[in-house]
């Protein structure tokens, strides 16, 4: 089974790297713009985009064939009624950490699979608690460079768990891919098992 992953961030590709998978990166643009306004239906839907851009590259390429599996997902972080992406500017971080100091949000991610004669998608839900974040911290972290290219300004597993109280959900999907959605999503809707796809690759 060829296995590709449909994305440039590093924080998906050290998770599927760590659950013992071979794969390969490859990623192709995606139309990201939408009218849908509610989070779960958003990630599924941008998450499909992104998997059939690279399913057009591959036909164009003549690689689409039975045997490959393309991964895909795409996260998003809603604080009451706004979505946020990756912020713009510095500014832009700093806008959203502060709606996010001191409040619970959910980070929501979107997967999915698509095969030659299937795609299917599914989401997954993650609240997160932040403390209360002053503005000299806000500013430090801006500083620091890792908000720009994280949904919501941060990285859960980087210098902001500073400001994280608690999580409720899958840690993984903070992250960026909710490792037992995928899993689950793998076994009920195409019969694959990670833990089988895994244990081929370390015979």
């Amino acid at each position: 089974m060829r296995i590709i992953l449909a994305s440039r961030s590093p924080r998906r590709r050290e998770i599927l790297s760590m659950l013992g998978l071979s794969f390969e990166i490859l990623s192709a643009d995606a139309d990201e713009s939408s009218d849908i306004v509610e989070p779960t239906a958003l990630v599924r839907e941008l998450a499909l985009r992104k998997g059939r851009a690279v399913r057009e590259l591959l036909r164009k390429r003549g690689e689409w064939q039975e045997g490959t599996l393309i991964i895909a997902a795409d996260t998003v972080v809603a604080a009451g009624e706004q979505i946020l992406g990756k912020p713009a500017d510095a500014a832009d971080a700093a806008r959203m950490l502060s709606l996010l100091s001191g409040s619970t949000h959910h980070v929501l991610s979107g997967v999915a699979v698509l095969t030659p004669d299937r795609e299917c998608a599914a989401a997954e839900s993650t609240a997160v608690h932040f403390a209360p974040m002053c503005d000299a911290e806000i500013d430090w972290y801006v500083k620091s460079g890792e908000p720009m290219d994280k949904a919501g300004a941060y990285a859960v597993q980087g210098l902001a768990s500073l400001f994280i109280k608690g999580l409720e959900g899958d840690y993984f999907n903070v992250v960026g891919l909710p490792v037992h959605r995928l899993a689950t999503l793998l076994s009920a809707e195409f019969g694959i098992s990670l833990t089988a796809a895994a244990k081929q690759i370390e015979a």
